[in-house]
């Protein structure tokens, strides 16, 4: 898992520090969830998750505002002491002196949002949701073809780089090539991306490194994309059987999810930039409810019953 540090954080909410002597690079989130740390500052603090980030909103406030000063100092060393990794005031709230005299007695940053509870809550659990999903890298080619996220994946040679460079002239767009690391970011949705070693070139054997970006421009790039569907190479074994009618999906596994697989037999003269169009509208149309597989077996039982 890969970790966040609270720099990156204030970066990405647009936080204001209010500790600026205490280094936030040295503090790493490793849990994507926040907590809002209502019932420790009422002193219960079995079940503590101290490892999340801590917002404060106007409940928290409005009941610190009413707490005796001394039984206030108090919590404030019970919470900060048990290593939280940040405090965050939402609303733009002001932190009172005695939170800042205590963040920083234990090294702990205190941060501010203009955002409301709610929303500040949502974004930096997406973000860091994001951020440390589980991740892995296979060795493949993904592209954006007419919105969805394809994965080409096969043995190395068999041309899944120059199916990417027909399709990106085609006008479609580069994710990966070579590497492509996936991202779980929850139970249904598989996230793609390029390590920034990579990103935007293609290895073409007997010409070499090819940067997308710079002979194509822009728009025929993407940084990260949604995985849809996988479309598996292979050489053409003429006593192997391929599903022709595809009345039935066939998955493959990433991280515990499930994502649609097409296996492709590969032949001189087959144009793979057509074939993975036609998968990517044929996949788009099975979304939308239409089945060509089941629109040609419903013929057939209607003639057949005619008959």
């Amino acid at each position: 898992m890969y970790g966040v540090t609270i720099a990156e954080l204030i970066k990405k909410m647009n936080l204001k520090n209010m500790t600026p002597e205490i280094d936030p690079e040295k503090t790493v989130l490793t849990h994507p969830d926040v907590n809002r740390p209502a019932l420790q500052l009422a002193g219960f603090f079995d079940h503590f998750d101290n490892e999340r980030v801590q917002i404060i909103g106007y409940v928290e406030h409005a009941y610190i505002s009413q707490m005796d000063p001394e039984v206030k100092k108090g919590r404030y060393d019970q919470l900060l002491a048990s290593k939280v990794p940040c405090i965050v005031y939402s609303r733009g709230i002001v932190p009172d002196e005695d939170m800042l005299d205590r963040c920083f007695h234990y090294g702990v940053p205190c941060l501010v949002s203009e955002k409301t509870t709610s929303d500040l809550m949502a974004e930096v659990i997406r973000w860091l949701k994001v951020k440390l999903a589980p991740t892995i890298s296979i060795h493949g080619v993904l592209v954006d073809v007419f919105g969805e996220g394809v994965l080409i994946m096969g043995e190395s040679g068999i041309g899944k780089s120059e199916a990417a460079l027909e399709l990106i002239k085609r006008g479609h767009r580069l994710v990966s090539d070579d590497v492509v690391e996936i991202r779980k970011v929850s139970d249904e949705t598989l996230v793609g991306g390029a390590p920034d070693i990579t990103r935007h070139l293609i290895e073409l054997r007997g010409i070499g490194i090819i940067d997308v970006k710079a002979l194509f421009g822009v728009e025929s790039v993407k940084d990260s994309q949604q995985i849809d569907m996988v479309i598996k190479l292979e050489e053409w074994d003429k006593d192997k059987e391929y599903d022709r009618l595809g009345m039935e999906d066939q998955y493959t596994e990433f991280l515990g999810n499930k994502v649609v697989c097409h296996n492709i037999p590969i032949r001189p003269g087959r144009n793979l930039a057509v074939i993975v169009e036609s998968a990517s509208v044929n996949y788009r149309q099975k979304k939308m409810g239409y089945n060509a597989a089941q629109e040609l077996y419903r013929r057939v039982q209607e003639n057949l019953a005619k008959n």
